[in-house]
């Protein structure tokens, strides 16, 4: 779960705006066509996940950067069935979904899943127009790529070349962190990537390590690195209230078993037992994945946590925002990641991090974030503690490392991406 959308002024939703400019605004004109199928099927749902987030963000900078090439196409929820979609409704559908993360508390969910019914009926696909032309078919999200036929017969009707954004290999490289039959699921989408993509991009250099030797060598197929987009431009208000009485300590993502509550639920235990109510808070934020008995027997049952470990499972975005702004630190102690987005996206609000030593979360926080062995419980309960106090030496340096510090804006993101789409659409290549 990544913290916060990228945010897109009404203007840019609502404006037709001028042809594509700058370093790909002069370039071949070859239509883009930008699958839309994974924000489409989660339009009843009031808290995003990470996905969602990344395929919004795209949806909106090709929308600024290349309109007049765009075009949005999408596996439709309410059938199944593929086809184009009116690129008015897309706008307004992106402005109800913006809307819709941003303002969780103010919303009842029958009001959100009755407006969601009219923006999906608005969205009903059309018929593909009949190509004059090659295309690219631009998608980043996994959706429907476990289903290989569905996928060659939308080249097939677009007369398209693909271009893949592959978010992890997680799945295949730890399938005991996987949802039952999630192996095989990630196996099948992995399959149909390498059979029909014609360029690939990836979020971290760790992501693109795993995802090699599933791959089959293909002379000519670009493959680059693009770390997530990152906007955070506002300053970050503490919360006011409870929360502001006693230290605490944010830890944000869906709890599954790679992510390591249970490391972070043990630690609280312990300093619950020794401390008391002097002891720091730890808010999770998230909801409760799969296979994961102990950790959920430890959030229902522990009498020691009670009070000492707050659970949210939808969070709105300006809450969250707030939340932020009082954190002594994320925690982010998990086994494996594909990009770390929740690493990025505290540094660039001016909140320190604390996190697991693995490869793909260095990509996202470089010298910033202190870093532990998901395995040093010890390790992380003592920083933890150092972390609490007011006058934390450590969490002090880690405020002056982040001091000019940038994180990779969505623009710059959508560059590589397009220079993955102009390789991929070069035909004498």
């Amino acid at each position: 779960m990544a913290l916060k959308p990228f945010r897109a002024p009404a203007q840019m939703l609502f404006s037709r705006g001028l042809p594509g400019t700058g370093r790909h605004g002069r370039r071949a004109q070859k239509p883009i066509v930008f699958d839309l199928s994974r924000l489409l099927s989660r339009a009843y749902h009031l808290t995003p996940t990470g996905i969602d987030r990344v395929e919004y963000a795209y949806a909106v900078e090709l929308l600024r950067r290349v309109p007049d090439r765009l075009r949005f196409a999408a596996v439709h929820p309410a059938g199944g069935y593929y086809g184009r979609l009116e690129i008015g409704a897309v706008r307004q559908f992106l402005a109800f979904t913006q809307a819709r993360w941003q303002s969780r508390g103010e919303a009842q969910h029958e009001a959100v899943r009755a407006q969601a019914i009219r923006h999906l009926f608005a969205l009903r696909p059309r018929a593909v127009p009949v190509p004059l032309g090659q295309r690219v078919y631009l998608q980043a999200s996994p959706h429907h790529l476990e289903d290989a036929k569905l996928v060659r017969s939308i080249l097939q009707t677009e007369r398209a070349r693909f271009v893949n954004l592959v978010h992890d290999v997680i799945p295949l490289t730890y399938p005991e962190f996987a949802r039952p039959n999630g192996a095989l699921l990630h196996a099948r989408r992995i399959r149909t990537i390498d059979r029909f993509a014609d360029g690939i991009v990836t979020n971290s250099q760790a992501t693109l390590d795993a995802l090699t030797p599933h791959l089959t060598q293909r002379a000519g197929r670009p493959a680059r690195v693009a770390h997530l987009g990152c906007e955070w431009s506002d300053p970050v208000p503490a919360l006011e209230g409870d929360f502001n009485e006693r230290p605490y300590f944010l830890c944000i993502g869906t709890i599954e078993p790679r992510k390591n509550h249970l490391l972070l639920l043990n630690v609280w235990r312990r300093l619950a037992e020794t401390m008391g109510d002097a002891a720091p808070r730890l808010i999770l934020i998230g909801r409760r994945g799969w296979e994961n008995e102990n950790v959920i027997d430890l959030l229902d049952r522990s009498i020691a946590l009670r009070g000492h470990v707050v659970e949210h499972r939808d969070v709105d975005d300006r809450q969250l925002t707030r939340l932020l702004g009082g954190a002594r630190a994320v925690l982010l102690p998990s086994f494996a990641e594909g990009y770390g987005m929740p690493v990025a996206e505290a540094l660039a609000a001016g909140v320190p991090v604390i996190c697991s030593d693995i490869s793909s979360l260095r990509e996202a926080g470089g010298d910033l974030p202190d870093y532990l062995d998901p395995l040093d419980g010890l390790g992380w309960m003592r920083t933890i503690l150092d972390y609490s106090q007011p006058d934390s030496m450590l969490r002090a340096a880690q405020c002056d490392r982040m001091r000019g510090w940038a994180p990779m804006a969505w623009s710059r993101h959508i560059d590589i991406v397009l220079d993955v789409v102009e390789a991929v659409a070069d035909e004498r290549r």
